[in-house]
């Protein structure tokens, strides 16, 4: 088999990046990160004024959780609140389960998770006192956790349509991208092997969850630096400096294809040498996450009820 034809079956199993999902997420983002800024130039003299002299303050009557802004903040984190548990809902309602992308939904819920206490902040005027103050901290518990639940599902081997692999189809895929690497001349093997050094199956099983959470992190973290020592050595020095000394694309269509190849390759043998740990800790994460998540619910529920009524 050829190496071009290795390169479109590698494609196909791996699935080719959705530009419009990713672009979409990139936009809910920005659009979060800017109108955090807006609110936070508007009012920050407002926030660090002390709680007492708050209603002496020009800004009180719209920022205040009962004003005009924050009545409405309050709203749209209701409103994101309730399309939180939507992903939940999607597992059990069947005309709900097949609109859209299981991995999408993910993606969209983690997101939501992100920018909901960030909106909750802002309607309680960073004030976090009575039944309103712990249903933040238990909603404060539930991104955290959601950012730890995100980072572990990506460990688990999955097709596009977030099916997950079975461990056969993992090995295929493991055995068709080391024939793509080693079809391939432009950067010298022991250069890839930089890549490709990972602790032993048996130091990965005799790790705690803990332990092994960590040195997944470790590998994470270090991974780009790796990849930019690749690029480092196969550019110019003009190019070395375009790419600013590796950690940008480069120019070059073949060293790119060879650096995603080997990247996919690395990341499914750390998920193969994980996946045992990876299950567990996400089984463990469910058990977690989802007592928070239903405490938040039931005590978010109350704070409306009584905000509705007594406003």
């Amino acid at each position: 088999m050829s190496a071009s034809t290795l390169t479109s079956v590698a494609s196909q199993v791996r699935g080719r990046p959705d530009t419009a999902h990713r672009s979409l997420l990139g936009f809910l983002a920005v659009s979060s990160l800017l109108g955090t800024a807006v609110l936070l130039v508007y009012g920050l003299d407002y926030y660090l004024t002390a709680y007492d002299d708050r209603p002496y303050h020009p800004k009180h009557l719209l920022l205040r959780p009962s004003g005009l802004i924050g009545w409405w903040l309050g709203v749209f984190g209701a409103c994101l609140f309730s399309l939180l548990f939507l992903y939940a809902l999607r597992k059990k309602w069947f005309w709900l389960a097949n609109l859209g992308n299981s991995r999408h939904w993910f993606n969209y819920h983690v997101l939501m998770g992100m920018i909901a206490p960030v909106v909750i902040a802002f309607h309680a005027a960073f004030r976090f006192r009575g039944l309103a103050g712990v249903a933040f901290w238990f909603m404060l518990a539930v991104a955290l956790s959601g950012f730890v639940g995100r980072y572990i599902y990506g460990q688990i081997p999955r097709k596009r349509n977030a099916a997950e692999l079975s461990l056969k189809e993992s090995k295929e895929l493991q055995e068709i991208l080391t024939a793509e690497l080693c079809a391939q001349t432009l950067v010298r093997p022991s250069d890839l092997a930089m890549l490709f050094k990972l602790p032993s199956l048996k130091h990965v099983e005799n790790e705690s969850l803990i332990m092994a959470l960590c040195t997944l992190l470790w590998i994470d973290c270090t991974r780009p630096f790796l990849v930019a020592k690749i690029r480092r050595r196969a550019l110019s020095v003009w190019g070395k400096l375009w790419t600013f000394a590796g950690f940008l694309q480069s120019s070059s269509v073949a060293l790119e294809n060879t650096i995603q190849v080997a990247r996919a390759q690395v990341a499914i043998s750390k998920k193969l040498l994980f996946l045992s740990k990876s299950q567990q800790v996400f089984h463990l994460w469910h058990v977690i996450h989802r007592p928070f998540s239903y405490s938040f619910a039931v005590l978010a529920i109350i704070h409306i009820t009584i905000a509705v009524l007594f406003r």
